[in-house]
């Protein structure tokens, strides 16, 4: 990642995209598509006209249809003139030099953006990008606006970095359970996507995380009570709806229960139909009732839904049964990305665009080859397996939801809007009060906290220092030092990693003897991590000792001897900052569980319930 201050990158000139297009150019390239639209002024209240969207359908080519129905990676930070690196990749994975050569090969329906694929670099160099895509979609013969859409998810999972406002992810504000929270979130979250030219954002995560071993959701949920969950996703979602981005449920029919990454594997939810309806599908019928423009599937087997052995990307039961016909869904659909193992172990990557489309998806996320996928559809339609009608029917809920945006009149952003709106003081300033209001006080032993910085004013900050999910965060034990100096300690910071070596531990202990209060940063403990073991002899020097959780707040169960436990939810900086005021009396823990934390040594005992959270 780079930052703003590096010169060209920062600026529309240097990127080898050309200057954004007048509105008046953009009109003419959609050839009268604005004109020809029936389009409320409230905002996301937009209603499209139907019949005109028909006739933009009736017109395209066949080819121009498959296209519609693909949302793809491109590497690069420009859409014409990406790094040489990035021309290699591109034409190694994807037969292309540049995202404008993808979109006129291809005529793809969205783009998908990725920190580590450089395509989100800083704010400006993003908006200028996702102008230099919109205009090459558009000046194709019938050329549409794309759906530019990423995952900001916010916490673990975030594809852009600062100065962009990064908040708390979605467990943190399950344990704020506060809807204005939630709601500012997606709206301001939204705006500042909106201004970077991204339309469409994979978040929030309705699942509902009832296991703690879950390798993949965790902290990306809201929590573990479904109504809860239900709740704080609806109000999240509002607030992208009033920004004109569209939010994304996931992962349907529901990822919380598994111990498997569909990422490297095949979960398989052993849950009954009937303990569906009263877990899972409740934040996914709250979605709905809120008018979410898009659900995203999940690459898990759900035997109680269809016992097929499919994955519910590939289900007709699941996906046009239950979410279209029972739920009466009728948004947009859109795979999880089809280069996950979940989606690859039971077929081919030339069927599993074709039997996702049959299954009822819309969208096709990020096939391995979109050469093999397209011409997978497109020769699906021309043996008669899928007709024509079939993908008429994905188009037109994806054409509603580029009119329901106002990408059909207006697809373009400006370097003026990114500075007005991006990183704003009052943006970053609502993440810092509302990160205060999730910090969770799990224990409290003999009042250790807060500390006091005039009976302990040296602290030590070891731990581990998990990689920043935008790049532009961290290290975490840095920065918890550098926020409690700024609040009147004098902290030094010591990275222990996740797996300390018994000379990293000794080193730790030898450091501490020059303290008077030890931080420790825990991530993800397990009963045989040597996270422990640096914990323990910690406590053995009899220094104050405080644990933050800073990923998972089961690691809490691994660790009883510690006398002060904070859970962050996530390590980006706007966390543990928020997680350093509290440690030193600047501002009250509010923060409350939102799942219950199990006895390490007796799993079906409930240590700390849902709701377990203390203050001062």
């Amino acid at each position: 990642m780079h930052d703003t201050s590096t010169g060209s990158t920062g600026s529309t000139k240097g990127t080898g995209n050309t200057a954004r297009p007048s509105r008046r150019t953009v009109l003419a390239a959609t050839a009268g598509v604005a004109a020809a639209l029936t389009v409320s002024t409230t905002a996301h209240a937009a209603t499209p006209n139907d019949s005109k969207l028909r006739a933009l359908i009736s017109g395209m080519t066949l080819e121009e249809k498959v296209g519609q129905l693909f949302v793809m990676r491109v590497y690069g930070h420009s859409a014409t003139a990406p790094d040489q690196a990035d021309i290699d990749t591109n034409l190694k994975e994807i037969g292309v030099r540049t995202a404008a050569e993808l979109i006129a090969k291809y005529r793809v329906g969205g783009i998908i953006y990725f920190a580590w694929a450089h395509n989100t670099r800083d704010p400006h160099q993003i908006a200028d990008l996702s102008n230099g895509i919109q205009k090459a979609s558009l000046d194709q013969p019938r050329g549409l606006p794309l759906l530019v859409a990423t995952d900001q998810e916010h916490g673990i999972v975030c594809r852009v970095g600062k100065p962009a406002t990064l908040f708390p992810g979605a467990m943190a504000i399950g344990a704020g359970g506060n809807r204005i929270d939630a709601r500012t979130l997606g709206r301001v979250s939204g705006t500042e996507l909106r201004a970077m030219g991204i339309n469409q954002d994979y978040s929030p995560d309705a699942d509902v995380n009832v296991n703690p071993a879950n390798p993949v959701i965790g902290v990306r949920s809201f929590g573990a009570d479904p109504e809860a969950v239900a709740e704080l996703m609806a109000a999240e979602v509002k607030g992208y709806q009033a920004s004109r981005v569209a939010a994304t449920a996931k992962h349907f029919p529901g990822h919380g229960d598994t111990a498997v990454d569909s990422h490297t594997g095949f979960p398989v939810i052993t849950h009954s139909r009937e303990l569906w309806e009263k877990l899972d599908a409740v934040p996914f019928r709250a979605a709905i009732e809120a008018g979410i423009d898009s659900i995203m599937t999940a690459h898990i087997q759900f035997p109680a839904l269809d016992d097929s052995g499919d994955p519910a990307t590939l289900s007709s039961p699941i996906l046009t049964g239950i979410l279209r016909g029972e739920l009466g869904y009728d948004g947009v659909v859109i795979t999880d990305s089809l280069g996950m193992e979940g989606v690859r172990t039971k077929y081919g990557d030339d069927r599993v665009p074709v039997l996702a489309l049959k299954a009822g998806v819309d969208q096709l996320l990020n096939p391995p080859s979109i050469d093999v996928a397209w011409h997978a559809v497109l020769g699906a339609v021309q043996n008669g397996e899928l007709t024509e009608a079939r993908l008429d029917e994905s188009i037109l809920r994806i054409l509603r939801l580029k009119a329901r945006l106002g990408l059909l009149d207006r697809p373009y952003v400006s370097p003026a809007g990114v500075d007005r709106l991006v990183g704003t003081e009052a943006h970053l300033a609502a993440a810092d009060r509302i990160a205060e209001r999730t910090t969770t006080l799990l224990v409290n032993e003999d009042a250790t906290l807060p500390l006091d910085r005039g009976a302990e004013p040296r602290i030590l900050v070891v731990g581990a220092d998990p990689a920043s999910p935008s790049g532009t965060t961290g290290p975490p034990t840095g920065v918890l030092a550098g926020a409690l100096t700024e609040l009147g300690f004098t902290a030094t910071a010591l990275s222990t990693g996740t797996a300390p070596s018994a000379a990293t531990i000794t080193k730790a202990v030898t450091a501490a003897q020059d303290a008077d209060a030890v931080v420790v940063a825990t991530y993800n403990v397990t009963a045989s991590s040597s996270q422990r073991t640096l914990v323990q002899q910690l406590l053995a020097t009899g220094k104050t000792v405080v644990a933050v959780a800073v990923r998972n707040p089961y690691d809490v169960a691994q660790l009883p001897a510690v006398k002060a436990y904070v859970a962050t939810y996530s390590w980006t900086d706007v966390e543990l900052r928020a997680a350093a005021r509290v440690i030193a009396g600047q501002v009250a823990p509010h923060g409350r569980l939102p799942v219950p934390v199990q006895r390490a040594d007796d799993p079906a005992q409930v240590l700390y319930p849902i709701g377990h959270g203390l203050t001062y």
